[in-house]
C-alpha cells in the first residue's frame, strides 16, 4: 500500500478501532489452539507458553497467555508471558517493515531523538491518564533489554557481537538501568544518551536503533490500542479509514508450514477475478516459497504499484489443486457492508451485514436500506458481528438512520477538546422493527450502537457480550512521516455507562462452540445454520410495517 503523503498526514483523525492482529493470531489461529491446549494448573499454561516463545511462534504465544489469563487472571508469570509476547511481537513486526528499515532506521541521532520528544509531549499531554517521564523511559529500557534477545533485532543491528557480550549488555540494564527515575525530559535525553553510548562501544549498536527501541515503547505503559505507527502502517491506517488501498484484494494470516491462509477475497478485487477464495494458501510469490514467512514479510511481497503484477502459486485449502494465477495490482474498494439482502420475502425481513465503521457506511447504509425498501423490507436484522469498530463520526451517523431523538453517544476525555455529546435527529430516521446482532469480537463503534440500541429500547440484541472496549483513540501525525494512536478519552452509552472489559449484554444470548463460531461465513450469510439468524427471524416474526420519517 502506497504511503500517505505529508498532506493527507496532516490530519488528525478521531477514531474507534480495535485492532485485534496486533495481540493475537487470526480466529483461525485462536480456534485451533484453543481446541489443543487445554491446562489443568497455570504453570502448565506458563510453560507452554514459553515454549512457544523460543519457537517465535509469538501470536500463538499471545493467544494462549490470553486464554489462560480467563482462568487465573491474577497468575503474575502468565501474565508477564502475555506482556513479554506483545512486546517481541511488536518488536519483530517493526523489523520486517520496509518503512521502519529503510526510512526510520536511517535516521541520524538527532533526528531520532526529536521523534523521541514528539511523541513524549503528545502523550503526557494528551492521553486519557497522565503518566510518568519514568514510567516511558523505564518500558523503553524493557523493550530494548528484550530486543537484544529478539534474532530478527540482532541480524539487523548487531553484526560483530558475540552472544556473551550482548547477554553482558542485557545484565548491565538490568544492574543499572532499570526503572531508574527520570524527573525531567531532558534527564530523560541524558539518561537515553548514556545507554545509547554504552551500547554502541560494548556492541557495536548503532544509536538510533537504541532511541527507537524507545520511541516505540513509549506507548507500552499504556494501554492495548496506543501505539506508535511507522509510515506504513499509518498510511495503511489512513487506507481503511478511507476504505480504498492499493493491491489484490485479500485478507490473509501465514500459517507457517502451509503459506498464506486467505480469511477473506474483497468483491470485485484483482484476487477475486483469478478465482481465488477463502480457505485457499498462497505457496509462492514471484517464484519465492512463502511457506515459512510471517504475515508482514509476506504482505512485503505482495505491496507493489498500481498497475504492476503479481505472480502467486495457491494451493486449495484441500489440497486437491495447484494453480498459478497472475493479479495485476490496482485501487480496491473496501466496502463497509458485504451483504445487504432480504433473507426471508414473506415476512420482508432485511439482513444487513456491517463489517467496519469507515467514511463510506452512512452512504453504503442508506443505499443498502432503500434498496432492501424497494424490494419490500418491512423490518432488519442488523449484524455486527466481527464487527471491530472504525470512525466515531461513522457509528454516529449510521446510528442517526435509526434513533429520532436523545443522545447517542458521549465522550470524556482529558482534554476539553475530547468532550462531546452526539445527538440523533428526526428527519431520515428508519422507525422499522430492529434486531441486533453482536458476538465477542463486536468492539468500539460497535459497542457504541449496541448500547445506543440498548438505552433507546430501539430493538433486541442478540448473540454473545460484546468485546468491552469503550475508549475513543486519535491519530497524531509525528515527524518523520510515523503516528502516534493514542488513546484520548471514554465513550458512555446514551444513559450513561461505560463497559469497558465488561461489553454489552445481548437481550438473548446464543452460545456457540469455538468450531461452530469460526465456520460462520464472512461476506455472506447462512440463514438456515446460522443459530443467531434463526432467533432474530423467530423475534422479528409477524411484525407491523414500518414508517420512514
Amino acid at each position: 500500500m502506497p504511503v500517505a503523503s505529508f498532506v493527507r498526514a496532516r490530519r488528525m483523525l478521531s477514531i474507534l478501532l480495535l485492532f485485534a492482529l496486533v495481540a493475537g493470531g487470526s480466529g483461525q489461529a485462536a480456534w485451533a489452539l484453543d481446541r489443543a491446549a487445554t491446562f489443568t494448573e497455570p504453570r502448565e499454561a506458563a510453560a507452554h507458553g514459553v515454549q512457544l516463545e523460543q519457537q517465535r511462534k509469538w501470536r500463538d504465544a499471545i493467544q494462549l497467555y490470553k486464554k489462560a489469563l480467563k482462568d487465573w487472571p491474577d497468575n503474575e508469570h502468565l501474565s508477564y508471558g502475555l506482556r513479554r509476547a506483545q512486546f517481541q511481537f511488536s518488536i519483530e513486526r517493526r523489523y520486517t517493515d520496509r518503512t521502519f528499515r529503510e526510512e526510520l532506521l536511517r535516521l541520524s541521532r538527532q533526528e531520532a531523538y526529536l521523534l523521541f520528544n514528539d511523541v513524549l509531549e503528545k502523550i503526557q499531554s494528551r492521553f486519557v491518564d497522565p503518566i510518568s517521564t519514568t514510567s516511558i523511559v523505564a518500558h523503553g529500557t524493557e523493550s530494548l533489554w528484550l530486543a537484544l534477545a529478539n534474532p530478527k533485532f540482532v541480524d539487523e543491528n548487531l553484526f560483530g557481537a558475540e552472544p556473551k557480550q550482548i547477554a553482558e549488555f542485557r545484565s548491565l540494564l538490568q544492574r543499572d538501568y532499570w526503572n531508574k527515575p527520570v524527573t525531567y525530559r531532558e534527564s530523560a535525553r541524558r539518561l537515553i544518551d548514556e545507554i545509547a553510548d554504552r551500547a554502541e562501544r560494548q556492541l557495536g549498536l548503532d544509536s538510533t536503533a537504541v532511541i527507537l527501541e524507545y520511541v516505540f515503547a513509549a506507548c507500552n505503559c499504556l494501554d492495548d490500542y496506543s501505539n506508535v505507527l511507522s509510515p506504513g502502517r499509518l498510511s495503511d491506517l489512513y487506507n481503511n479509514i478511507e476504505g480504498e488501498f492499493v493491491g489484490i484484494g485479500i485478507v490473509m494470516e501465514a500459517e507457517i508450514g502451509r503459506g498464506l491462509s486467505l480469511l477473506g477475497v474483497l468483491p470485485e478485487s484483482p484476487a477475486a477475478e483469478q478465482g481465488l477464495r477463502p480457505g485457499d494458501y498462497i505457496i509462492r510469490i514471484d517464484g519465492a516459497d512463502c511457506r515459512y514467512l510471517g504475515t508482514d514479510e509476506a504482505a512485503g511481497l505482495l505491496t507493489g504499484r498500481e498497475g504492476s503484477q503479481v505472480r502467486l502459486e495457491v494451493q486449495a485449502g484441500d489440497e486437491s489443486d495447484r494453480r498459478t494465477v497472475v493479479c495485476t495490482r490496482r485501487e480496491v474498494q473496501v466496502k463497509s457492508i458485504p451483504v445487504a439482502k432480504i433473507i426471508d420475502e414473506e415476512r420482508g425481513i432485511g439482513y444487513i451485514q456491517m463489517t467496519g465503521f469507515q467514511k463510506s457506511s452512512a452512504v453504503e447504509l442508506d443505499m443498502a436500506l432503500n434498496r432492501l425498501r424497494r424490494q419490500g423490507m418491512q423490518s432488519l436484522i442488523w449484524d455486527l458481528r466481527g464487527n471491530p469498530g472504525g470512525l466515531l463520526t461513522a457509528a454516529v451517523e449510521v446510528l442517526d438512520r435509526f434513533i429520532d431523538q436523545g443522545t447517542l453517544v458521549s465522550t470524556k476525555g482529558r482534554t476539553a477538546d475530547q468532550n462531546f455529546s452526539y445527538s440523533a435527529h428526526r428527519p431520515g430516521t428508519w422507525d422499522l422493527p430492529l434486531t441486533l446482532l453482536i458476538d465477542g469480537n463486536s468492539a468500539s463503534a460497535s459497542e457504541i450502537v449496541a448500547g445506543a440500541v440498548r438505552d433507546h429500547g430501539r430493538g433486541q440484541i442478540v448473540g454473545r457480550q460484546s468485546f468491552g472496549k469503550w475508549s475513543v483513540q486519535s491519530i497524531y501525525p509525528v515527524r518523520n512521516g510515523t503516528g502516534l494512536r493514542l488513546t484520548t478519552a471514554k465513550f458512555y452509552s446514551p444513559d450513561g455507562h461505560s463497559l469497558s472489559k465488561i461489553g454489552v449484554k445481548p437481550d438473548v444470548v446464543i452460545e456457540l462452540d469455538d468450531e461452530e463460531a469460526f465456520r460462520r461465513p464472512v461476506a455472506d450469510v447462512d440463514v438456515e445454520n446460522d443459530r443467531d439468524v434463526q432467533a432474530a427471524l423467530r423475534l422479528l416474526g409477524g411484525t407491523p410495517i414500518y414508517t420512514l420519517r
